[in-house]
């Protein structure tokens, strides 16, 4: 039997434990900082309030601290916001945790020292020591994981052995898994496909967001290949995959609604979605830096024009 630790009580972490357990998985759930998540997941009837579900009874609490970690588990899974990756990280470092870790977070870190943009693998790598990183990437909402409906994922490890290992242990007839060596490309491609499906969600008709969604794809590839991973990727799970249910469903397409709308950013957080976690204005704040001084903006003009709207609290014009 496979330990399996989550770190995360949010709903993708609380979901994902679902087909983990199912996998005939010991697996045990831990939630670092929110009050209302712990107290969901350390209650007896385990109702989770963003899910809008009870979780397995298998399902196992454990409080955040040092002495978990002194558990014997086969495998580390991080679930939390991009802002907790350097939270995490550090943590794991000063725990000094050496067990394969696989990354459900989605987006970049940018590097102001170096002025670089880093993956969340190279990241922790590279500041946290973290030597067996793997990313769990695709199309994939949480409430309907939780439901069991079919998703497609794609795990990715330069050495596909250990991806393929991660793979079998979570998998399930509804849970599907494929594999890819390109760990840039898969990282950047579902993490960027935040960003533009706020763009796409901006279009006002079917027939103007299909026109978003195909100007979106042609940056997508040209900002794989500037950060050197395969342009092939885009047409994966993680590319055009994501991109597509981000857009059709998720958070993100929402606040670009309003912000097509014609309401400022700060307006419609306020106004429409005061407790959601909108993970492409994250990544905007985060990669802008980078963005707006290395990278031709004459190839990402829809990107840049989201930045500055986010950046100034302006009206989106993207026509």
């Amino acid at each position: 039997m496979t330990k399996i630790l989550v770190i995360g009580g949010g709903a993708m972490g609380a979901a994902f434990t679902i087909p983990c357990l199912e996998n005939k998985n010991s697996v045990t759930i831990t939630e670092p900082y929110s009050k209302s998540f712990i107290k969901q997941l350390s209650s007896k009837n385990k109702f989770h309030s963003g899910l809008k579900i009870k979780l397995p009874k298998k399902l196992k609490f454990k409080t955040f601290s040092k002495d978990l970690f002194k558990e014997k588990f086969d495998l580390i899974v991080i679930a939390l916001s991009l802002p907790g990756i350097d939270f995490i990280g550090k943590k794991l470092n000063e725990f000094k945790v050496k067990l394969p870790v696989l990354v459900l977070t989605k987006g970049l870190k940018y590097e102001k020292e170096n002025n670089k943009i880093l993956t969340i693998p190279e990241k922790l790598k590279k500041k946290y020591n973290l030597k067996n990183v793997s990313i769990l990437k695709g199309p994939c909402l949480a409430k309907e994981l939780a439901r069991k409906n079919q998703t497609n994922v794609i795990v990715a490890n330069k050495n596909i052995n250990i991806a393929r290992w991660i793979g079998k242990h979570i998998s399930t007839k509804y849970y599907l898994i494929e594999y890819s060596r390109d760990v840039v490309g898969v990282e950047v491609s579902s993490a960027i496909k935040n960003i533009y499906s706020m763009i796409i969600g901006a279009g006002q008709s079917l027939n103007a967001s299909s026109n978003l969604f195909q100007k979106s794809l042609i940056e997508m590839k040209y900002l794989i290949k500037f950060f050197k991973g395969k342009e092939i990727t885009i047409e994966s799970l993680a590319g055009v995959g994501d991109l597509y249910v981000s857009a059709a469903g998720g958070r993100n397409s929402k606040m670009g609604s309003f912000l097509g709308k014609g309401y400022k950013f700060k307006v419609a957080k306020k106004k429409f979605m005061p407790n959601d976690t909108v993970e492409g204005e994250q990544l905007v704040r985060e990669i802008a830096p980078f963005v707006l001084k290395k990278i031709n903006k004459k190839k990402i003009p829809l990107m840049i024009k989201l930045i500055l709207s986010i950046l100034k609290n302006k009206k989106l014009k993207i026509n």
